[in-house]
């Protein structure tokens, strides 16, 4: 697996957090997290790591029950999927996208833009 995976984009005034380490988060595959208030599911799926609300938006499930299946995490309660890149949901569900966090990691911890969980307090 690569030692430094980035997901958004990095701006001078962001402040990033370290949130998991990367060998639990790789060995769970699904790790939820409270940070600063907000409660997270963070996944790894091959290559790709990511942060998302852990509400199901549809029907507040919790998505860190899920399972991550081709770059998709199936919600537990109705087995409709996210895309891990950009939140939609599989077709013929009535929702919104999922909510995803800005995240990266390197030297063997997960990071999360801090200036990105303002915006949902």
């Amino acid at each position: 697996m690569p030692d430094d995976w980035t997901t958004g984009f990095a701006r001078p005034q962001d402040r990033w957090l370290p949130i998991c380490s990367l060998p639990r988060l790789t060995a769970a595959g699904i790790v939820a997290v409270r940070v600063a208030g907000v409660d997270l599911a963070l996944i790894a799926d091959g290559g790709v790591v990511a942060a998302c609300e852990r509400a199901c938006p549809h029907e507040q499930a919790d998505l860190a029950c899920g399972r991550v299946v081709g770059g998709r995490l199936a919600c537990p309660r109705h087995d409709a999927s996210f895309s891990l890149v950009d939140g939609t949901i599989s077709d013929g569900w009535p929702s919104r996208p999922l909510r995803l966090y800005p995240v990266r990691a390197e030297r063997g911890e997960v990071f999360i833009n801090a200036a990105s969980l303002k915006s949902v307090r």
